[in-house]
């Protein structure tokens, strides 16, 4: 007898649940809605009407249970308003990741309310395009340039910005040399920058996520986010800001790093869990709210 798609998701919430998959049910569900062309909402109102379940739904489960990631099965990875093209070789963007989008929509809406009508970001790392996608569809006048270096990450990001006003140059962002530079309202990066001895946990970003895409290098992964920060001095305005994901151990190792290199008004920022995500700094300069504390510090 045909099962129904109610049994088979429990089948499948206690196969996922046993391979140690963090949110067995959910991923369940995300997985029959793929098959089905549905939404997790719908998958659900089917499963209580008596649906039959999805032909290859079992075989999709069990490459789940695998570890592997389920964006990689889907081809699709929510991000904000977007739903981006991820696969193997590229960074699977994380909702945390968001938060540099909106603190990046914010910095530009003050600069063009300063008097910049078109102000330009920059995404360095981009991968597979979130950020700058992301900043560009939620603010259209905003001007938005992405660097990627790596072959397979860079096709990713092309097939996602495809369409878009997103400049894209492949290059390494260490490299990288704008005819735009020094008039950079914002610089954003979610930089590679895991410490090599942090070796994930997670079979899912262990061994399916880049490694040149996680790990930041020498100095307990500070050499590729402080590689980040001399390009950011390069590209930005004075007054520009930048703004980096990092790691909870290198809160202050950012600081002193942006300090070094003359950054000003350094500010720890927390992700929707509470945990310190990200640090934003202004290059020296009258930014666009003149009534700021320029030399405000992370405390």
């Amino acid at each position: 007898m045909e099962a129904t798609l109610a049994q088979a998701l429990r089948w499948a919430h206690g196969e996922l649940a046993g391979a140690g998959v963090p949110s067995p049910e959910t991923d369940a569900v995300l997985l029959a809605a793929h098959l089905m062309g549905l939404s997790r909402g719908e998958v659900e109102a089917k499963a209580i009407l008596g649906a039959p379940e999805p032909a290859g739904f079992r075989e999709l489960v069990a490459r789940r249970a695998q570890r592997i990631p389920l964006q990689h099965l889907t081809g699709h990875a929510p991000f904000r308003q977007l739903e981006l093209s991820v696969g193997p070789g590229v960074f699977v963007p994380r909702p945390e990741t968001e938060l540099l989008v909106q603190l990046s929509l914010d910095e530009a809406r003050l600069w063009r309310e300063a008097g910049v009508p078109r102000p330009r970001v920059v995404d360095l790392g981009t991968g597979s395009g979130a950020i700058a996608l992301a900043i560009a569809t939620e603010d259209p006048t905003t001007r938005v340039f992405a660097v990627e270096k790596e072959e397979s990450a860079f096709e990713w990001a092309q097939r996602n910005l495809r369409g878009s006003k997103v400049t894209l140059t492949r290059t390494d962002y260490r490299e990288y040399d704008s005819e735009y530079a020094g008039t950079f309202c914002v610089v954003v990066s979610n930089p590679p920058y895991v410490p090599p001895e942090d070796i994930p946990a997670d079979p899912e970003v262990r061994d399916y996520d880049p490694p040149t895409a996680l790990y930041g290098g020498a100095d307990h992964g500070m050499a590729l986010p402080s590689a980040a920060m001399d390009t950011a001095v390069r590209l930005l305005r004075p007054g520009g800001a930048l703004f980096m994901e990092h790691a909870e151990s290198q809160v202050e190792a950012m600081e002193r790093e942006l300090a070094a290199r003359g950054f000003v008004d350094i500010q720890l920022h927390y992700d929707l869990a509470g945990k310190p995500r990200a640090t934003g700094a202004r290059r020296p300069g009258p930014g666009p709210d003149s009534t700021s504390d320029q030399h405000q510090t992370l405390s």
